[in-house]
């Protein structure tokens, strides 16, 4: 047992973050507990009365005291308590008696508020609840209880933005959620939807928001999906649809990579030169053409041979014609996207000629949603920041081993994404 006699009470009080003025702390202490070590910190709660509450006399005497336990935050991540002795009172005319609460605490409550907005604060972090129980030495459960207290579903902004993203996350389970965010300014999330249906995506927007504020919105950046073009332009009239630039891309790399590994697959021979080169520096043909060295020689590791990197190339393109026009392809859509050029985008799609290939339901595709993706090219607007925030999503169920209620999952996103 060792006094607190080094500092006055004031400058441990506030140490301790405790704002109560009618708190005295007495001592402190360590105990071992069912093998947990604990810091326990003695105090004493009191206050003059001089009225009864309930029948306003002045016939008060004290009556004893209480010992309650609050639970202060973790000292050098030992758990930490103050044994707390309130003062009680007793009505002499009445009978009725009472103590003071503490500013601590709520009531009927044994966690301090300091705990409290340490829990918080974790929970905003995106730490699992089971890590934090363990962090501030509470159940899980009493956890949830807080988490539930502070945090409230995500509500309807009160301005829709001109610019807006649309997007979708695998959510609970194998079910799919729809994302909508803020495209240019603040990246700010508008909605979170339980399912990617339209019906559901046009009833969100069309029951919160007035036909007004929908017409301000000036653009809707989506993915190559074609169910948002469906209803996009009814809900958001004067809206302009932007196919994101990056998902052209990809679509386009995804059939040169695919056209690569069946090329790949067809040569029997493992020894030669082409097999070697496409097995082993696969990475020249996703490579921007502008970007591929043809003067200087260099050892290729797996084809152990000295030769530059166009050499390399060319020797593929001589003898497999279907996959250099598949490459050169994909060379002029990434130019024209990255250039923001469409008239090099409308002479790369109509002047395109089958082959046979993956490429040609790419071609297609682009063919199919022309309007749309010609507004990908020239804009500089992309779905960039709601892949970010569904990337931290996608971290946050990592740390946390997935979710069974959504409705605990979407407000765990709201947190992480405020």
């Amino acid at each position: 047992m060792v006094l607190l006699l080094s500092l006055d009470n004031y400058s441990m009080l506030k140490a301790l973050r405790i704002t109560d003025p009618n708190i005295e702390l007495l001592d402190y202490s360590e105990e071992i507990i069912r093998g947990e070590r604990k810091k326990i910190i003695a105090a004493r709660l009191t206050c003059p009365c001089e009225r009864c509450p309930y029948c306003g006399f002045i016939d008060v005497i004290k009556n004893g005291s209480r010992l309650t336990t609050v639970r202060l935050p973790a000292l050098d991540y030992v758990r930490c308590e103050l044994h707390l002795r309130k003062q009680r009172f007793l009505c002499k005319n009445c009978g009725s008696t009472w103590g003071p609460e503490p500013i601590l605490t709520k009531k009927n409550n044994t966690l301090s508020q300091p705990l409290r907005h340490n829990i918080i604060a974790m929970i905003y972090e995106g730490l699992p609840m089971t890590t934090i129980a363990k962090m501030v030495h509470c159940s899980p459960s009493s956890i949830g209880r807080i988490f539930n207290e502070f945090v409230q579903p995500r509500q309807r902004l009160a301005v829709l933005p001109k610019h807006l993203c649309f997007d979708e996350f695998r959510s609970v389970g194998s079910h799919m959620s729809f994302i909508c965010c803020d495209a240019k300014d603040e990246h700010q999330v508008v909605t979170i939807l339980p399912n990617r249906l339209t019906k559901t995506i046009t009833n969100y927007f069309l029951n919160r928001y007035s036909l007004p504020e929908r017409e301000r919105v000036q653009s809707v950046v989506v993915d190559l999906n074609a169910q948002y073009a469906t209803f996009i332009s009814w809900i958001f009239p004067n809206a302009q649809i932007i196919i994101d630039r990056f998902h052209i891309v990809q679509m386009a790399g995804r059939a040169l990579v695919q056209t690569r590994v069946q090329l790949h697959k067809q040569i029997s021979d493992h020894r030669s030169r082409e097999y070697k080169i496409l097995k082993s520096h696969w990475w020249l043909f996703q490579k921007n053409e502008h970007e591929i060295d043809d003067s200087k020689i260099a050892y290729l590791h797996g084809v152990n041979e000295y030769m530059t990197q166009r050499n390399a190339l060319d020797l593929i393109f001589t003898n497999h014609p279907q996959f250099h026009v598949v490459y050169q392809t994909y060379q002029a859509l990434i130019n024209a996207v990255t250039a923001h050029d469409p008239q090099a985008f409308i002479t790369l799609i109509t002047t395109y000629t089958p082959n046979g290939s993956v490429m040609d339901q790419v071609i297609s595709s682009l063919k199919h949603a022309q309007k749309y993706v010609l507004n990908g090219v020239t804009s500089t607007l992309s779905n960039g920041p709601i892949e970010g925030l569904i990337c931290k999503i996608k971290t946050l169920k990592k740390a946390c081993y997935g979710f069974r209620n959504s409705l605990n999952f979407f407000k765990r996103i709201a947190c992480i994404l405020k």
